[in-house]
């Protein structure tokens, strides 16, 4: 009987989608080329198409499906409500909060418990190496392909705006190497916990998993076993915060389009088109060929990733969607102690959607100042990019703070830089949902060099979720 109803609604749900839609979309047309026609019957028109839509869900009973029929309720929301919209607001902080209560707590106990419980000593190191060696590849890959982007396009020639009053705002802060290392070493564990600082907490369990392995067996075990109680735990505790992903990411998305409007998108067009073109040439190159080294299934892997993608498109927060990336990479075969050893590690030096866009980002700067970089300048920029960008954490927008810490470095002037606030938004989901996947790829990645992939199985909690 329910599967009955299930499929009645699907079925009904994507006739009543495309019904509206396509009437929608002739109403729309016969607008633009000067029929004619009711003035007030487009808008109940697309929202009869996502209501088919919502029904199609319901049927579905998939929470991807949820949350991607919310992305679009949002924008529909924000664009008709635009008042309404902007208050929405509040649940999408509320989500992000709920999210970010889950990641430390997380990060310590699947580490302690991979490390201290399962891993040699041996092996957390020859993992470490891997890790490293794979992400300054692929974010050199990364920089190299924004710089050629950019210059292909030449998106910031020819642009001439005034300087944004949020200058005066906005601390100019060179980031050294020395200042990157002294950032991942917490002074505080709890600091670093209250802080959200994914590396200190990183570090902090790491040294912790190896002191616990250092100490005898029968002294070791209570804490694995309260480690092992709080893994589950947090994984379960996730499963009931995604409940509330479809509010959440429906409230971030109406928040955007009623405060931005969708006539944003019209507003350095050539800029936005230059830095998704270069992400998906990112994906195409760089990311699907890792996949299909790692032995993962490509259609599998997309499947598993498209929700921690959907939240992290949506919230424009790598962290937000963390915990379920990890959970779809567990249960693509991936053991727990590789994911939770890479992906938190890759939240500090694999961001290669953020680091793409940095270097495309700082030759927009130069072009839109009207300066002229040379092949050495752009290079001597790419080596600069190599080391600070491995400071950026995964929040939004932490990627400002480098951008003009390297546009100080090389003087460059920083005007520019607020032509691209106006947007920074649109571009921050692109490169946070190509951070998710770069290191899911990741996890994948070290997981088939160490020789790991599908030998452990997935707990019980990873695959109801």
């Amino acid at each position: 009987m329910r599967n009955t109803l299930s499929s009645q609604l699907k079925r009904y749900g994507l006739r009543m989608f495309a019904v509206c839609a396509a009437a929608s979309f002739f109403f729309y047309g016969a607008r633009a080329l000067g029929f004619s026609v009711p003035a007030g019957l487009g808008q109940p028109l697309y929202w009869l198409a996502i209501a088919g839509l919502a029904f199609f869900a319901a049927g579905k009973r998939s929470l991807t499906t949820w949350i991607l029929v919310a992305m679009v309720a949002g924008a529909a929301l924000g664009h008709d409500f635009p008042a309404v919209a902007v208050n929405m607001r509040l649940f999408s902080l509320i989500f992000l909060r709920l999210i970010k209560t889950i990641i430390a707590p997380l990060i310590f106990s699947t580490l302690v418990v991979g490390i201290a419980g399962h891993s040699s000593l041996k092996q957390v190191g020859r993992m470490g190496l891997k890790s490293l060696i794979y992400f300054e590849a692929v974010t050199t890959l990364a920089l190299f392909i924004g710089l050629a982007a950019i210059n292909i396009t030449k998106a910031g020639v020819g642009i001439n705006m005034p300087p944004s009053p949020e200058q005066a705002n906005v601390q100019v802060q060179k980031q050294t190497l020395s200042d990157v290392v002294l950032h991942s070493v917490p002074e505080n564990a709890v600091k670093a916990v209250a802080d959200g600082n994914v590396l200190q907490v990183v570090v902090f369990s790491v040294l912790f998993a190896i002191a616990l392995a250092l100490i005898p067996e029968t002294k070791r075990r209570v804490m694995l076993s309260f480690c092992e109680s709080l893994s589950e735990t947090m994984f379960k505790f996730t499963n009931i915060i995604m409940l509330f992903a479809p509010v959440g990411v429906g409230a971030a998305i109406a928040y955007t389009v009623g405060h931005m409007g969708l006539g944003v998108l019209m507003n350095l067009f050539q800029l936005l088109l230059t830095l998704y073109g270069a992400l998906l040439v990112f994906v195409a190159v760089v990311l699907v060929p890792s996949v299909m080294m790692s032995g993962l299934s490509l259609k599998q892997f997309a499947v598993a990733i498209a929700e921690p993608l959907s939240i992290a498109f949506a919230t424009t927060s790598s962290e937000a969607a963390l915990p379920r990336a990890m959970e779809a990479m567990e249960a693509l075969g991936v053991p727990r102690q590789i994911v939770a050893f890479v992906m938190p590690a890759g939240y500090s030096f694999n961001l290669t959607g953020s680091t793409l866009y940095l270097s495309l980002a700082t030759i927009f700067v130069a072009q839109a100042a009207g300066m002229h970089l040379t092949l050495g300048h752009q290079l001597a920029i790419v080596f600069t990019l190599m080391l600070t960008s491995k400071g950026v954490a995964g929040v939004p927008r932490a990627t400002l703070v480098i951008l003009l810490g390297t546009a100080a470095s090389f003087n460059l002037p920083i005007e520019p830089i607020f032509i691209i606030l106006g947007i920074d938004e649109l571009m921050d989901m692109a490169r946070s949902a190509i951070n998710v996947a770069g290191n899911c790829v990741a996890a994948g990645v070290v997981a088939r060099w160490e020789g790991e992939l599908g030998k452990e199985k997935p707990s019980a909690v990873v695959m109801e979720s």
